[in-house]
């Protein structure tokens, strides 16, 4: 298979159900800010993070593959075939449940923090971002998505933060308050 089909040279792109629609469609929009995101979490990665921060984060990668096969499936005909392209209610769960293991090991914050810190948790910072620019971008669509997804989002950019925070405490480089 050839990594080029040119399908979309003239501004094009299918989406799951094999709707044409321009790039800069609003759904394609939306999965390529969860793209994004999803790099900037391999960049963290391969940062360096203390053992167990990175297991968390692949499987998030995993996570926002389905997510954006959900997004580019405006019909929702995919996810009932593939099931490893459904976010639930227990993904949002497990966010919540690292959320909360994590933030036990973490300073209680007094006040606002810069992002910054080691590699990884710059790039970390940078990550949540763009999850809530995702965000911003998901909650646009019309009609409406699935709102686990958006629950699943909003959480995620909570994980985000606290992921930055923790790769950070773990490296012991200090946190620059505001």
């Amino acid at each position: 298979m050839k990594i080029y089909t040119k399908t979309g040279d003239t501004g094009e792109t299918s989406l799951f159900d094999g709707t044409r629609v321009k790039k800069d469609d609003a759904r394609v929009d939306a999965y390529g800010e969860v793209d994004e995101m999803n790099a900037w979490l391999g960049l963290a990665r391969a940062s360096g993070l203390a053992p167990g921060l990175g297991e968390a984060i692949v499987h998030i990668q995993r996570d926002l593959f389905a997510l954006g096969a959900q997004l580019a499936d405006p019909g929702e005909k995919l996810a009932p075939r593939v099931t490893k392209a459904i976010i639930a209610d227990a993904d949002v769960a497990r966010l919540e449940q690292l959320i909360d293991r994590l933030e036990t090991e973490l300073p209680p914050l007094r006040r606002f923090i810069l992002a910054g810190g080691t590699p990884a948790g710059a790039a970390l910072h940078v990550a949540r971002t763009v999850c809530r620019r995702a965000e911003r971008r998901i909650v646009a669509l019309q009609p409406p998505v699935d709102p686990v997804l958006v629950r699943y989002v909003n959480r995620l950019s909570d994980l985000l933060f606290v992921l930055a925070r923790a790769a950070n405490h773990r490296a012991g480089a200090a946190e620059v308050e505001w």
